[in-house]
């Protein structure tokens, strides 16, 4: 433990006030309340948090995939504080500052043909409005998306999404259809090549548009590379393709960058990494570090045209939040300035990757490691032959419980995941601290090699 850093008794008490007090009183996301045991954290500080026990430990999880420049930024906590001071909120119909230079700076890296953006209070509700902007630029209602893919809690957003958090609410009216995206390792296609597997899927998706009716589909949504659901990096080309057949059947291309945008693939966004266009582009997490919820939709001109001279029918209260948008400004500005994106490229390529790959060699159950940037995945299997995960899709295992609980022992908040562990720290985070993190992974995963079959 980092002494000087340590959280003090009156600390210590704070967080088990603040546990008793949440048990009794908060309804948390995605969870059986009675069941669940969150972790308290009491302190936090670049890439390391402190428990209500006083565990120091290492965030490899940059929480949700957001703090991309770790806790407490002192640049980003000068901003929000100097704005509080200046302009705490304003209705959304005003001119403030904060929003309008926030709007420039996200232009800015986004690059040529994005000059407009729509704020939101976050990536489920940047999501929506894209998909609306996208129906009544085209006036059809049908959204295609992927399997594997998530982008949102709300109504349209988690219809939308394709993990098994949408199926018990997908009451198969909300207009949107799923297809299968390209996964080499766990492939639909029966493809044994990046290549094929690229080729097929195109082929497969573009006959799923024929058959759906291209005259009935207002849009295609993709993460640019899914997060929650695996970080499944596309192979090359395959975003080329998408774009093509959207060019070809004059459908939108939503790019859903909240997880991937901001600098976690070593690009401001991900499509970036191909040179691929979209017609929307949603963010929201990374934008600020999560400092201040904020979110958004980035529009080119001519689907602008579409709104410049009729109403858009929709908003939020908080749309371009003064404490959001100067929170962005300060963490855009500090990006650049500390050239975060350029390191996030690098921790990929010196660190992450080779240690991974050194981490694949050594333990039979880690079927594969991908990734790019500082955004990894490290897949368990029970049996390196068959390839069965070590937890159940949509759901998890005593084994994986296990090497979460090794994972926490050995110093390393996770983010773990039906069969996975994923690394994503913040895109800052120092080396030292990142190459102790994933010595602790490797000490965890003997764990799950003990659940190996045979």
């Amino acid at each position: 433990m980092s002494e000087s850093n340590a959280p003090t008794e009156a600390e210590l008490e704070a967080g088990r006030q603040a546990y008793a007090l949440d048990r009794a009183h908060v309804f948390h996301s995605w969870q059986a309340q009675e069941t669940f045991k969150p972790l308290t954290v009491v302190k936090a500080e670049g890439s390391l948090v402190w428990d209500g026990d006083g565990n120091e430990l290492i965030d490899l999880s940059a929480q949700l995939v957001f703090t991309n420049l770790g806790h407490q930024h002192p640049k980003v906590v000068r901003g929000i504080v100097e704005q509080a001071g200046k302009l705490c909120t304003i209705a959304p119909q005003h001119v403030n500052d904060a929003r309008s230079e926030a709007a420039r700076l996200i232009t800015e890296v986004a690059g040529d043909g994005f000059e407009h953006v729509f704020f939101t209070n976050g990536g489920a509700d940047a999501n929506e409005h894209a998909v609306r902007m996208a129906r009544l630029h085209t006036g059809r209602r049908k959204v295609l998306s992927a399997y594997r893919s998530y982008h949102g809690g709300t109504d349209l957003a988690i219809n939308v999404t394709g993990d098994p958090r949408r199926i018990p609410n997908d009451h198969g009216d909300a207009g949107t259809v799923h297809f299968f995206a390209p996964f080499l390792y766990r492939s639909n296609f029966h493809a044994s090549t990046e290549a094929e597997e690229c080729e097929r899927a195109l082929a497969y998706l573009e006959n799923l548009i024929r058959m759906e009716g291209p005259q009935t589909i207002a849009a295609i949504i993709l993460e640019t590379i899914p997060g929650t659901a695996g970080i499944m990096v596309p192979p090359p080309g395959y975003l080329a393709g998408v774009r093509e057949l959207c060019d070809k059947y004059d459908l939108i291309y939503i790019a859903d960058e909240v997880m991937a945008g901001f600098g976690r693939t070593g690009n401001w966004f991900g499509v970036q990494r191909e040179g691929v266009s979209p017609d929307l582009i949603t963010f929201a997490k990374g934008v600020n570090s999560g400092y201040v919820p904020l979110g958004g939709v980035i529009i080119p001109e001519p689907i602008y045209r579409s709104f410049a001279t009729r109403a858009y029918p929709g908003g939020l209260t908080y749309s371009g939040h003064p404490l959001a948008c100067a929170a962005a400004v300060a963490a855009i500005n500090a990006m650049t300035e500390e050239k975060v994106v350029e390191n996030a490229a690098r921790l990929g390529e010196e660190i992450i990757s080779p240690a991974l790959q050194e981490i694949a060699a050594n333990h039979v159950s880690v079927g594969e490691v991908r990734g790019v940037g500082a955004f990894w995945a490290i897949e368990l299997v029970s049996n390196p032959e068959t390839k069965e995960p070590l937890a159940p899709y949509g759901g998890s295992s005593p084994a994986m419980s296990e090497v979460t609980a090794g994972l926490l022992k050995g110093g390393v908040l996770p983010f773990t995941n039906f069969n996975r562990i994923h690394v994503v720290p913040a895109l800052n985070i120092p080396d030292d601290q990142l190459r102790r993190g994933l010595a602790v992974i490797d000490d965890a995963l003997s764990i799950a090699d003990s659940h190996v079959e045979g």
